[in-house]
């Protein structure tokens, strides 16, 4: 199976709110060699306003990333869209990108009315070099080397690893480059720490990552928080009736004669509690797992591999404490309530079949004739993105009522001087960042930020009209 290598560029951090404004990848085989490549940039669009200090970390200007001669946003995604299906199947990879470009790439789909889960659907899956590299930092230290801080903690930044690992040159925070170096470490991982190479690959797949925790009686879970790794003991007793992709596991470090003692408010205090022995594991989304034979001794909290097989054979066959702990699961979950913003209702439900069909045919008609289509889509969330779609490139195609409450949306969210949680960045939240980063930048940065006050001031004035 080939390789999609990709990152993305944007105007900030919130990924349901911010825009990509660099798109790359690079396509590889099976062997990591090159065999196809797209680099894309699309101009700002007219309802987002950059954070400035994303524009100071990826060294876009204002002025470059509102020029004419760019594609528009929706052109890009058009063209995204087009050489990643010609490219798929594949194994869809980035560094960090589960966590966040995977999100913008997400939300770019579906906020330009294009089915949104293109990286694990059409016979793709996914992985991240970046957990690539944590998982190797504890099971094959000797394979690649990680930098540290002063304080002796380790750093995976992008770039310091790479520089660390050879990769000299590196344009940080360029997209194209940034795959460049992140198909640098993964050859450096795949030569010299093969063991943790080969279960990449093998557990990008969901039906392998299914298969390997169901066939299990116990395995290790590796997750990483603020750089540092946590290690469970895990073995399997049911999913989540929400989620067909979580399954659910118990750390096996837990007195099972105890556990089967808790009352029913007991264990929804255990299942509630942290460190959560109870963890969830997302089957699609390359978790770190391996077999106990795999695992470092040092890191099975002092069990011997026959007293976890005994621990687990016991649990295994106590189907009663799994339904009790799969409902005390989901009674301790917070109940998550309907966002107001639609943007943060991506994951709400899945779209129609019959709204698949109409955005299809969105994309092949002119701008007139997509008016129609829009208001005939079923789902809530793709009429709105369509109408936006509609008011960016072809306003006067809607009703004046409609083009007036669109107008006032967009004008709200741009002159807030408060922004709920920090969302999204407004005019006036990005002038106060922008009038303090000014204080204490000198040269280049300098200008980049005196010539983004003198947008902003201008696009408050236009707002404000």
């Amino acid at each position: 199976m080939s390789f999609v290598f990709y990152d993305t560029e944007t105007t900030g951090l919130a990924t349901d709110f911010d825009q990509i404004l660099q798109f790359a990848a690079i396509r590889t085989d099976a062997d990591l060699n090159e065999t196809g490549r797209i680099e894309i940039r699309s101009r700002l669009r007219p309802h987002v306003i950059p954070h400035p200090g994303a524009l100071r970390v990826n060294g876009m200007t204002i002025g470059e990333i509102t020029a004419n001669d760019l594609p528009s946003h929706y052109e890009m995604m058009r063209e995204v869209r087009s050489t990643l299906l010609e490219w798929s199947p594949a194994i869809f990879v980035g560094y960090n990108s589960l966590n966040f470009d995977e999100h913008l790439l997400r939300q770019a789909l579906f906020q330009t009315l294009h089915p949104p889960y293109l990286s694990n659907t059409n016979g793709n899956c996914r992985a991240d070099v970046m957990h690539l590299l944590q998982e190797a930092s504890v099971f094959e230290p000797s394979g690649i080397e990680i930098p540290k801080d002063a304080y002796g903690s380790a750093i995976f930044r992008l770039e310091d690893v790479a520089r660390r690992n050879g990769f000299s040159g590196h344009i940080a925070h360029n997209a194209l480059e940034d795959v460049l170096a992140t198909i640098h470490l993964a050859r450096c991982i795949r030569d010299n720490a093969p063991d943790c190479w080969n279960r990449f690959v093998r557990f990008s797949k969901k039906a392998s990552v299914s298969a390997f925790i169901e066939d299990e009686d116990a395995f290790l879970l590796t997750e990483f928080y603020f750089n540092r790794p946590y290690h469970y003991i895990i073995a399997v007793f049911g999913k989540d009736p929400s989620q067909d992709n979580v399954s659910l596991g118990l750390d096996l470090r837990v007195n099972i004669d105890w556990l089967t003692s808790l009352s029913t408010p007991q264990l929804l205090e255990f299942v509630g509690q942290s460190p959560k022995r109870v963890r969830r594991i997302r089957t699609n989304a390359a978790p770190m797992i391996a077999s106990l034979e795999d695992a470092p001794d040092a890191v099975k909290g002092g069990l011997s591999d026959s007293e976890i097989i005994n621990r687990a054979t016991r649990f295994k066959a106590d189907k009663a404490l799994h339904s009790r702990l799969v409902a005390a699961t989901m009674e301790a979950r917070a109940k998550r309530e309907v966002s107001p913003f639609i943007e943060e209702r991506l994951y709400d439900t899945f779209i129609s079949r019959d709204d698949e069909r109409r955005m299809e045919l969105f994309h092949s008609v002119d701008w007139a004739a997509r008016v129609q289509i829009v208001e005939s889509l079923g789902d809530d969330r793709l009429r709105y993105f369509g109408r936006r779609l509609i008011h960016e490139y072809s306003p006067l195609l809607l009703s004046p009522a409609l083009r007036a409450e669109i107008d006032y949306a967009i004008r709200s969210r741009l002159l807030a001087h408060e922004v709920p949680d920090g969302k999204w960045t407004s005019i006036p939240v990005a002038a106060r960042m922008t009038e303090k980063l000014l204080r204490t930048a000198s040269g280049r940065a300098y200008e980049q930020l005196s010539e983004y006050r003198g947008y902003l001031t201008m696009a408050a004035t236009m707002s404000s009209r």
